[in-house]
């Protein structure tokens, strides 16, 4: 199933899929999944649908919505649940008014510190829409229970910093289907420029426990678990690049310069090396990250050129 193709400032955008991953559980997957491209989906219960993010623009959030309302035959969105608070995954809250917004308190705390941030000097041209930042208004720290209908969902944080701060995932153990949020790009470069390359590879590893056999991630196709060794081993080999960096005296810019993708080669946005580098680089030294300059950084790496967004 996909929705109808629609038309904004940047031309005609890819048709997204609706895949039902289980009775009544449905992947909502916006193709290319890069930048500000993310995968959202939707859960089909009595009396309404609990939503899991929304989208990076307005015309994308609208075309989700519409998209709820034609399976579910017009059902209420009574609940949204945010994965972590980067604007791909929350830019759409403000379009759910009467709808439950549910995520991470460091997620409400994110949003609520940053808004809508600035995007044209890194990612010009996009018609974002009349974004307005909201952030969700039922938070917790650790798990959290939702049920449509028979569908039991599981929200879970795991404590750590991963790819942000405040990574959730939505768990639903009858089904053995996850909705990863960011903690997996299938098919893209792992990006924890916001968190911890430590702490990605330790949440990776709760993942595994699970045991699920389907993973919706928050950016390319639905895919198994087997997209959990990718993250792990990106990982592993970010944080052995950084090691061999430092000690050569290398900033994170000049060290990816000089650093062969191998495996990873063909993965897209090969640019994140960098901005993960500079999260290596704070993690072993005790800093902070300083999130514009690394993406100054990325743009150098890009040729000079911005980064890719069809959003």
């Amino acid at each position: 199933m996909s929705v109808s193709e629609h038309v904004h400032g940047t031309g005609t955008i890819e048709p997204a899929r609706v895949e039902e991953v289980a009775d009544g559980v449905f992947a909502y997957v916006q193709p290319d999944g890069t930048w500000w491209i993310n995968n959202t989906g939707f859960l089909i219960g009595d009396g309404g649908v609990i939503a899991i993010d929304s989208c990076a623009t307005e015309a994308r959030t609208r075309a989700f919505l519409a998209t709820m309302a034609s399976v579910s035959g017009g059902a209420p969105v009574r609940t949204l649940v945010n994965t972590h608070h980067h604007g791909d995954h929350t830019h759409g809250n403000y379009l759910f008014p009467a709808a439950t917004i549910v995520a991470h308190e460091k997620t409400r705390a994110e949003i609520l510190k940053y808004g809508i941030i600035e995007r044209e000097l890194v990612w010009p041209g996009v018609d974002w829409g009349d974004l307005r930042a909201v952030a969700p208004f039922l938070t917790f720290t650790e798990s959290v229970t939702l049920h449509a209908g028979e569908t039991r969902a599981e929200v879970r944080h795991f404590g750590v910093s991963a790819h942000t701060s405040n990574d959730s995932v939505v768990w639903l153990p009858d089904q053995r289907v996850m909705f990863t949020g960011d903690l997996v790009f299938n098919g893209g470069t792992p990006f924890l420029l916001m968190g911890s390359p430590s702490g990605y590879l330790q949440s990776l590893e709760r993942l595994r426990e699970f045991g699920a056999q389907t993973l919706v991630p928050g950016h390319g196709p639905v895919c198994g678990p087997e997209q959990i060794d990718v993250a792990a081993g990106y990982a592993a080999f970010v944080k052995e690049t950084a090691l061999r960096g430092r000690a050569a005296g290398l900033d994170p810019l000049a060290l990816a310069y000089g650093t062969d993708l191998g495996d990873y080669q063909a993965l897209t946005d090969s640019e994140r090396l960098v901005g993960n580098l500079h999260s290596a680089y704070a993690e072993l030294d005790g800093g902070v990250v300083d999130v514009f300059g690394a993406l100054a950084d990325m743009v150098a790496f890009n040729g000079g050129r911005p980064l890719s967004c069809r959003a």
